[in-house]
Parts: C-alpha cells; sequence; structure tokens
C-alpha cells in the first residue's frame, strides 16, 4: 500500500464544488471515478480545499492509498488520459502514508479577478467577476493591508463558519490592475475560512468604489460582525492557485 498525492488544475464552471454532494456533479466524483477505472481499486480521494461551485483550482491538492504497482509519478499522465479537458493532473507522487492534506501546516494562495470596464468581455466571463463601476485600486490598497497579519476574521466569513476558531494570518494581499482591466486580489495566507476570499473581495470592491473609506475594513475587521463586511463576491472570479506544505517540503530535501 501506498499513499499518493497529486495535483489537480480544474474550470470549475461546470462542477457543484470540489466535494462530492448529491445535487450534482463534483471534482471530486469525477477523479475518484476515473481512478478506479485506471487502477481497478475502489479508491477514494482526500481533498486539501472544498472549492465551490463555479470555483476553479491550479493547485488543489489531494490523497489517495492504493496497492498498484504503477509509479506514482507516471499516474498523472495516465489519469489525465481519463479525465475531462476541464480536470487535469499537474504533477503525482509518492508520500508517507501519514501525509494529510488537510491536518499539515500549508501555506494556501488564492488569486480573485474582477473585469472592470464599461462593457464586459464574452471571453473573460467564466474566470472573472464582471463590475461596471469604476474601481480605486489605491484605495483597495489601502484598506487589504489591515487584513496582513494574524487577525480574528469572523467578519470575513458566513454567519455560521463551522469553526471554533476564527483566528487566521495571511501573509500577503496584492492589489494589482492590468493592461486589460483584470484587477487581481491575491492573497496568501496559512488558511482561510468559508467563504473569506470572497468575502474579503466584495469588501474591497466597495472600498475601491467609494462606499467604504479605508479604514473602515480595520472596522469590520475588529468588530468580528459579518452582517458589517461586503457582500460574497460572485465564485467565478475565484482560483485557488496553490497549496504549500512547508513542513513536509523541508523533511523532503
Amino acid at each position: 500500500m501506498k499513499r499518493v498525492k497529486l495535483i489537480v488544475a480544474y474550470d470549475g464552471t461546470n462542477y457543484c464544488g470540489w466535494q462530492v454532494q448529491p445535487n450534482g456533479l463534483s471534482v471530486q466524483e469525477v477523479v475518484n471515478r476515473c481512478l478506479r477505472e485506471l487502477l481497478k481499486e475502489d479508491i477514494s480521494v482526500i481533498g486539501a480545499s472544498r472549492t465551490d461551485a463555479g470555483v476553479h483550482a491550479l493547485g488543489n491538492v489531494c490523497v489517495f492509498d492504493t496497492h498498484s504497482r504503477m509509479p506514482a509519478e507516471r499516474i498523472s499522465l495516465a489519469l489525465n488520459t481519463y479525465l475531462p479537458p476541464d480536470i487535469r493532473i499537474q504533477d503525482s507522487c509518492q508520500v508517507p502514508e501519514d501525509f494529510h492534506p488537510r491536518f499539515q501546516k500549508t501555506i494556501k494562495t488564492y488569486e480573485y479577478r474582477i473585469y472592470n470596464r464599461k462593457f464586459p468581455d464574452p471571453t473573460k466571463r467564466l474566470y472573472t467577476f464582471f463590475y461596471y463601476y469604476p474601481l480605486d485600486v489605491e484605495k483597495m490598497r489601502q484598506g487589504a493591508a489591515y487584513l496582513v497579519g494574524e487577525h480574528d476574521f469572523r467578519s470575513f466569513s458566513t454567519a455560521k463558519p463551522g469553526v471554533d476558531n476564527t483566528v487566521r494570518t495571511i501573509h500577503s494581499l496584492e492589489v494589482s490592475r492590468s493592461a486589460d482591466d483584470v484587477i487581481t486580489l491575491r492573497i496568501t495566507g496559512n488558511g482561510f475560512l468559508y467563504n473569506m476570499v470572497r468575502i474579503i473581495a466584495g469588501t474591497l470592491i466597495r472600498v475601491g468604489g467609494g462606499a467604504y473609506p479605508p479604514e473602515q475594513v480595520k472596522q469590520i475587521l475588529d468588530a468580528r460582525d459579518r452582517n458589517l463586511a461586503g457582500e460574497t463576491a460572485r465564485p467565478e472570479g475565484l482560483t485557488l492557485m496553490e497549496i504549500r506544505y512547508p513542513d513536509w517540503e523541508r523533511a523532503g530535501e
């Protein structure tokens, strides 16, 4: 028996999210089915991040156990021949049998992309949130600065976060605008509450649009009240970029 780690990229448009659900097709369900077809075993992967419906990923992580004699590093190539074109394995490797993708120290990076111009571009509709009103990127940067560091992010989670501890650390939160009018929020932290990145995006959109002054972000953070933050921004703008495991990576050096 060996444990194999996969790095999974997917376009989340046609899926009800990562996790297997009774009400629609999930990415996890498809990966499970294709692994079973490939390896002829009853396999159920354990995922690191349960992305929502419509959310994309370039670097989600999952693991599974197998008796297969196929080398772990070759499973990615073989599995991609079974998967649909909107799901692709980026890497596969063997990990220790006690490696768990959710119960390790992690560094996660997300990007939220806002297409900010007068008219939408249909080629960007699946991967950005279109926002018509002008946004001030400098004000968004000022507001974002209050979120960097270790804080209680209860205001930036759903009303019932599902966890007792809502303290998280954001290592960096960068706001940039490209020449094609895409504003990107790139956020890296040690973990995120349910809908946290999308609520941060919705709040910074209010800052950029002038509804909130930048310093109000600190007031929202300190209040620990979800009702004071902005809307939960739409899912199509969000992409999970990567998940790193610093302790495990150092051990493998």
